[in-house]
């Protein structure tokens, strides 16, 4: 599987261009993304057929509403995070309100990028994925075969309701904000939970391929591996 990875100059969140037989799904379409993910698709040959988000914030999201709409092709999102899609900034709590008269630190940072964020738009097309939750709050692993790239979308609670880890063949593990190169992903934001996260880390993370490759949503690449023996918040 090719992979490119791009880095939105809104919080470095990382977007994932996965392909196969010159099929492409797009990972995190970040703030900031969407004309670079074009120029390489057009410059490789790629056929993007889905925008997939790992969760609903703004900043893995931002980019995925005139980008669905470009490719006229779908965003697919965790069911439990979709109604983050229509108020990125009243979802993401401290970080998207804006005091009398002034601008919360996302309308801030875009600001910061060049970008208005008045310019949002959120994707028209979208399909959901997990169902009910199982005993241990977690929906069931899907697997999602999008024009014959194979993704599987594992449920992640503990950063949002709805995180996802979506596993790739390689093994590659793109985790979103649910684990970091030695550390993890906050979880005082609305929908964030230290439990849940805590279960999350023990039950989902530590079970990945252990020689996977890890993806995070922000920060450097690392293996699972590594972060077993090093990350102070697993093993």
């Amino acid at each position: 599987m090719e992979i490119v990875e791009i880095t939105s100059r809104v919080l470095g969140a990382r977007c994932t261009i996965a392909a196969a037989g010159g099929v492409a799904v797009v990972v995190d379409a970040g703030a900031g993304v969407g004309a670079e993910v074009l120029r390489v698709a057009d410059e490789r040959g790629l056929r993007i057929v889905a925008v997939l988000a790992t969760h609903g914030h703004a900043d893995h999201t931002w980019d995925a509403g005139p980008l669905t709409a470009r490719l006229g092709v779908p965003l697919l999102i965790h069911a439990a995070d979709a109604y983050r899609l229509d108020d990125p900034f009243g979802t993401l709590g401290v970080l998207g309100d804006a005091p009398p008269g002034g601008e919360g630190a996302l309308a801030q940072v875009l600001r910061l990028a060049g970008l208005d964020p008045a310019a949002y738009a959120p994707p028209a097309q979208v399909v959901t994925f997990g169902g009910t939750p199982g005993p241990d709050g977690r929906s069931a692993d899907e697997v999602l075969d999008l024009d014959g790239v194979t993704v599987v979308a594992r449920h992640a609670p503990g950063h949002t309701e709805g995180s996802t880890i979506f596993l790739l063949d390689g093994p590659v593990a793109l985790t979103g904000d649910v684990v970091f190169a030695g550390t993890i992903g906050r979880t005082d934001l609305p929908g964030g939970d230290d439990l849940v996260m805590s279960r999350t880390l023990r039950e989902v993370v530590e079970h990945l391929p252990h020689d996977a490759r890890l993806l995070p949503g922000h920060g450097p690449a690392t293996l699972l591996s590594k972060e077993l023996r090093h990350n102070p918040y697993l093993g």
